[in-house]
């Protein structure tokens, strides 16, 4: 793996060893940055299921204001670290070592009163997200719904204006065309994987 642009471009990166944890390839991630490059410059980044972190750094190398990463699996959280460390990358990011469910509710709570239930009333307290990728184990099937479910509900306050959150999955998974205040926008697919891409809908939102 490398990373594909930015002020990093062609630094090499490591992957997790083993089958547990599968790695964005290169042509797919370019993929999702060609789509992305008119938002990415000054974007505040979730990458969720990090992994490697390929795609988290891959954003901070085409100019994203941040990243928070978040993983559970120590093989990959040490993976993540040493290609954070081999790419000399020493701020602009948080790593957090937990199951995405819980960080994401975690971040729920310190983001303001229960009021704040829609998308964008996190922005004033720093804690809105312009950019979520999620691309959790193919063989999780569940956390796909799981987490897209909570974005687009209660945890929707982390969501800036204008929002994006894209899932990579396989080609044959099937997503939801909706999740709460999430409507799937455009899906792209490439050899046996696909991304769909989400934005925030509050006029035919549930509710």
């Amino acid at each position: 793996m490398r990373i594909i642009a930015g002020s990093l471009r062609s630094r090499s990166l490591v992957a997790p060893p083993g089958l547990a944890t599968r790695p964005t390839s290169d042509r797919l991630r370019e993929t999702l940055f060609n789509v992305l490059a008119p938002r990415i410059q000054g974007a505040v980044f979730l990458d969720l299921y990090a992994g490697s972190g390929a795609v988290g750094m891959e954003a901070l190398s085409r100019g994203a204001a941040s990243v928070d990463f978040v993983e559970r699996d120590p093989a990959a959280l040490k993976v993540l670290r040493g290609n954070l460390e081999r790419l000399g990358l020493m701020a602009g990011f948080r790593i957090h070592a937990a199951a995405v469910g819980a960080t994401l509710r975690r971040m729920q709570a310190a983001s303001g009163p229960s009021r704040a239930s829609e998308p964008g009333r996190g922005a004033a307290r720093g804690a809105a997200f312009d950019l979520v990728f999620l691309d959790p184990p193919w063989d999780a099937a569940p956390e796909y719904a799981a987490t897209l479910r909570l974005l687009g509900g209660s945890a929707a306050v982390l969501l800036a204006d204008g929002a994006l959150a894209i899932a990579e999955h396989r080609r044959k998974e099937l997503l939801e065309d909706r999740y709460g205040f999430l409507a799937r926008t455009r899906l792209l697919e490439q050899s046996d994987a696909a991304l769909s891409f989400y934005a925030v809908d509050l006029v035919a939102a549930p509710g």
